[in-house]
Order: structure tokens, then sequence, then C-alpha cells
């Protein structure tokens, strides 16, 4: 029985941890999964006592008025006879209190650090672990006594806060109700008996204990509550004799406080036949029995909730990437196997695997045709600029046959248009290229843990683009230049055969600068310059593929490759340096994951002996 008890306690401990590290997804539904004993009852209703007496040591705060300002939340670990009792708390990490005075004076001094020295409550719990030979396995959650009236010092919603806390604890479906009731109070008007009556109306999970038996008046009794006559629950009522308040002042030893209330039982006219089923040991071992049962019930779906959150957890580190490698060569390698990784998402994008690629092509098929179609030839080929070039061109000789030099620089000024569009064309799939690289550095999963990486990757590719838009600027350019440097020779040799077809080229100087001759050498230029424009639509696209996209593919990040080979280890360790806010997921993830399992492994050992 406390095998599987204890088992619950850990698992719960861990829980406790688990929230410590900040699990805002699976706690709450795994702490909610788990049995749990709460100490439910009004203020003054004994309920400090009743504690103690499971523990057997003094160990609580008291006074009038609000004692219990913050849930705290008691783990009973059974040691092996003869071992020192102690207790723990979580806020001071492995620290034993061996003197339990110390431990009530902590957990004041924890509820002030809180709620100050006022009597405000808070829903943060106090988690307290003791150890000892005198205590059943079991996890209890004290909570602010219940109130009617806010006494001073206190806001009037106090009340309402009080039970809105309560009802936190008490609504969820695996809560066991303790509700501690003084028998010198009717029952009918039980603050514990009340709220218990709500949220569990057919009492399944009420264990109600009537305390202060032996302050009753003289001539009654409470045996109509503890037989079930005046309220029934499904689990039988218990009854207790506290220690007085003259025993507390005069630290009457637990043990001594026990064999006291076992008498007064025994000896009891009214209680004889119930003192087998009457008193704080037997209140503890029923709890425990009880909460066996409830444990054993629970643990299918228990273990369930663990595989899943397991399966969760396991999948987030996946995604998280295990930690970082300390020697200098497995860093090297890592850092290469993240470079290939985004190096295969960018050409992805590049060869069609992903979006963006395509807009590559729109330059080539809209951008640069419209581009083109745009250019100022007509006003550059306008009869007034052909007859103010022709003529400057010929200077003082007149053209004898055909006005070469002035069809030679009617073209050149023509095809310097051409410039522009080439290194547009070059600067858009530029620009489409480093927001590919950028985005492709965002869709690599395993660089999101390294920013620094991240971005010295994205500023090597970048000056890699750099290098290849400026080699294919000026192959573009080059290629222009080309077209301007040698004009092609079947052009000017069908000029005289057209001409002969209707008149004789041959042009006196009267007619030389006629507007029909002036117009037949624009229309002759305009059809050059557009066999020129259809040569340089389809090359540039070729040679801004050839320069910049194939280039991207082929060696995008080699430099930084060569650059790499030459860090020292610890320069390789800052490429590698996580983001802070990763490596902390990653650790509160690993220890969730390492607690969870060990919730696992100690279920499989307790119940299965596995």
């Amino acid at each position: 029985m406390e095998g599987v008890i204890g088992l619950v306690n850990k698992i719960q401990r861990a829980c406790t941890l688990l929230g410590d590290y900040g699990d805002d997804r699976t706690l709450p539904t795994l702490w909610d999964a788990l049995p749990t004993i709460v100490v439910l009852g009004g203020q003054s209703s004994g309920k400090s006592s009743v504690l103690e007496s499971i523990v057997s040591r003094d160990f609580l705060p008291r006074g009038s008025g609000i004692v219990t300002r913050r849930p705290l939340v008691l783990q009973l670990y059974k040691i092996e006879p003869g071992q020192q009792d102690y207790a723990q708390f979580l806020h001071t990490g492995n620290k034993k209190f061996l003197d339990f005075a110390m431990v009530r004076s902590e957990i004041q001094q924890e509820t002030d650090r809180v709620t100050g020295k006022t009597k405000q409550i808070s829903p943060l719990p106090i988690n307290l672990s003791i150890y000892s030979p005198n205590v059943v396995n079991l996890t209890l959650v004290d909570l602010p006594g219940l109130t009617k009236v806010a006494v001073e010092g206190q806001p009037e919603s106090i009340v309402q806060e009080i039970e809105d806390m309560v009802r936190a604890y008490v609504e969820k479906p695996n809560c066991i109700l303790l509700a501690i009731t003084p028998a010198n109070q009717d029952v009918a008007t039980s603050d514990a008996i009340k709220i218990a009556r709500e949220v569990d109306p057919a009492g399944e999970r009420t264990i109600g204990v009537l305390t202060k038996l032996d302050l009753m008046d003289k001539g009654t009794n409470a045996l109509d509550v503890l037989e079930g006559r005046s309220y029934r629950l499904q689990h039988p009522w218990v009854g207790l004799v506290n220690r007085s308040q003259a025993d507390i002042n005069k630290n009457v030893d637990m043990v001594v406080a026990r064999r006291k209330e076992r008498e007064f039982f025994a000896t009891s006219p009214d209680y004889g036949h119930l003192a087998n089923r009457m008193g704080s040991e037997y209140l503890a071992k029923l709890l425990s029995k009880h909460l066996e049962s409830v444990i054993k019930a629970r643990v299918p779906a228990i273990l369930s909730l663990i595989n899943s959150s397991i399966d969760e957890l396991e999948a987030e580190m996946n995604y998280l990437g295990r930690p970082v490698a300390i020697d200098a060569s497995a860093q090297l390698y890592s850092i290469l196997e993240l470079c290939r990784a985004f190096d295969r998402i960018f050409k992805e994008h590049l060869e069609g695997g992903r979006p963006g690629g395509d807009r590559i092509y729109g330059v080539f098929d809209h951008q640069l045709p419209a581009a083109l179609r745009k250019l100022p030839l007509d006003h550059h080929l306008a009869m007034q600029n052909v007859r103010k070039v022709v003529s400057e061109a010929d200077g003082y000789q007149p053209h004898l046959i055909a006005p070469e030099q002035g069809y030679r620089r009617l073209i050149d000024g023509a095809l310097n248009y051409f410039r522009g569009p080439a290194e547009a064309s070059v600067d858009a799939v530029h620009f489409i290229l480093k927001e590919l690289v950028k985005k492709s550095i965002g869709e690599t999963q395993e660089l999101r843990r390294y920013p620094t990486l991240q971005a010295e990757i994205a500023s090597a590719a970048i000056e890699a683009l750099e290098r290849f838009r400026s080699d294919s600027k000026k192959t573009v350019l080059r290629m222009v230049e080309m077209e301007s440097s040698y004009l092609t020779v079947d052009f000017f040799r069908k000029l005289p055969q057209d001409a002969d077809k209707g008149g004789s080229p041959i042009s006196s100087s009267a007619d030389r600068y006629t507007e029909g001759h002036l117009r037949r050498i624009g229309s002759n230029i305009s059809s050059y310059v557009g066999m020129v424009s259809d040569t340089l639509r389809n090359t540039i696209p070729k040679a801004v593929v050839y320069c910049q996209v194939r280039e991207a593919k082929r060696c995008l990040l080699d430099h930084f490759y060569t650059q790499l080979g030459k860090k020292e280890g610890h320069r390789l360790s800052q490429l590698l340096d996580e983001d802070p806010v990763l490596m902390e997921r990653r650790q509160k993830c690993s220890r969730r994951l390492e607690l969870y399992k060990s919730a696992r492994a100690e279920i499989d050992s307790t119940l299965w002996g596995k």
C-alpha cells in the first residue's frame, strides 16, 4: 500500500518541480489526474490539530483569525524505524529541518514573504515534505479556513477570495475532501459540509471528520453524526479529540496526546462501541487505504497521460535539437551539416520544390520585355534628331552614298539605352536571390537554435551574391557593348538592294537631307535596333542565370567553407552560440522529460515489479 501511495507522492513532487520549471501545458492535466486529499474547514475548526495529529508533530503556525494564508502542500514519507524525523521545503532546496519549531517559523516567514505581514491570502502554495517513521505515505493540501466575515486589516472580498481558492481545489473530480467540522457546532451550518455538499452531492469523495468531541456540552453527544444519521456520507465519519489549548501551551507530546485520545474513546460510554474507528491514528490509516484504492483505479489513466506527455516532450526535444557538441571537430561537422541543410532548402526554392524561383522567370518574361518596350527609341529616331546626328557626322564633307557615320552614331546612341534594362534585370534577380537566402535561413529548422550562425551564413551568402551580381553586370553590359562595337554587315549590304527596288540610293546634295531620306534612315536603324533587342532579350537572361543563379546553386557558401576551415575552436563555439531562450526551453523540456520518464519507471516498478 505504502509503495503505491509513495509512488503518487513522487509523481506529485515531480509535478511540483515541473511547475517550477514552467510547464504550462501538461502539468495542470497530470496534477489533476492525481488523487489529492484536501483539508477543508472553517476557521478554528481544528484543521491544524488534525494535520499535526496525522504527522505526530507540532509544526503549524497557530493564532487567532486567519493563520493559514497560503495553501500548504504537505507530503508525508514513511522512513525506516529509528531514523530521525526531518522536513524539507521546496523553496529551500535540499536543506533539512530537524527542529520542527523552525519548520513552523519557516512556514510563517514564507507566508509573509508573499502576502506581507498583513492578513492577505495568496493561492501560491508552500510545498513541505516530512519524513518520519510515524507517518503513512500521504499528500495533503491544507487550505485557508473558510470564514463568513473579514477581520480588521482584510478587504471585504477576503471571504469570497478564500471560497474561490478552496473551490479551485475541491471541484476537481480526483480531489478527496477531508471535511473538518467541530462537534460543538451544528453540522447543518458547517462551512466544510456546505461546500462538500455542493461539489460532491453523493458524498462519494468526502470523508467527514468531527473534532473537539471532548468539548461538547455535558449530556450531549455526536452519535447522530458519527453513525451517519444526521448527514450520511459514503465513507464513515471519524471522530477526533484534539489537544486542548492548555496541552499546546504546555508542549504536551503528540505521543501522549494520541494516548489520551485512545483512552477517551475507549472509556467513553457514548463512543466506546465506535472506538476502533475513531481517533487520529485510525484517520491516517483510513486516508491511506482510501487513497490506495483511488490511486489503483486512476493508474491506467495516469500512465496513459504520462506516456502521451513523454511522446510530446520527445517530439519537442527533436524539434529543439540535441545539445551542442564540445570538441572542435564535432562542432565543425555540425556547422557544415547546418550549412548543407540551408543550401538544400535554398536550392529547392530555385528549382521549384518551394516557391520563389518562379519570380526569377517573371523578371525575364515580364520585367525585361516591358523595360525594352519602354526605351525612348521613338524620340531618339525622330526626324529632327536623325537630321541633327547625320549632319553633325558628315561635318564639312557630306556623305556620298549612305551616311555611314550617321548610322553608327544613331545605332550607338540607341544601343546605349539597353544598358538600363540589362542592369535592372541583374539587380532584380539579385534582390530575389537575397530574399530567398533570408527565407531559406528562416525555414531551416536546424538553424533556429543558432542566431550567430544564421547571421554568418546570411552575411556570407549575400557577400557571394554581390560578387555574382558584379560579374553578371559586367557580362550583360559587355554584351550590349559587343552589339555596338561590331554592327552586322548584312544589314548594310541589303540597303542598296532595297534602295534599287524603290529607286537609286545615290542622292544628290539637294535631296540628301530631305524628309523621305531621313525617314528611311530612321526606319533602317529602328529595324536594326529591333533585331538587336530580340537578341538581347534572349541573351541577357542566359547571362544572368549563368552568372548569378547557376553560381548561387553551385558555390554560394564556398568562400564561407574556406574561411570556416581556418577558424579555431573558440570561434566555432561562438558560431554555435544558441539563442538563450531556446537553451532555456531545451533545459526545461529535458528536465520535464526526465521527470516524466522517472514517474513512468516508478509506476512500472511499483505495480508490476519491472
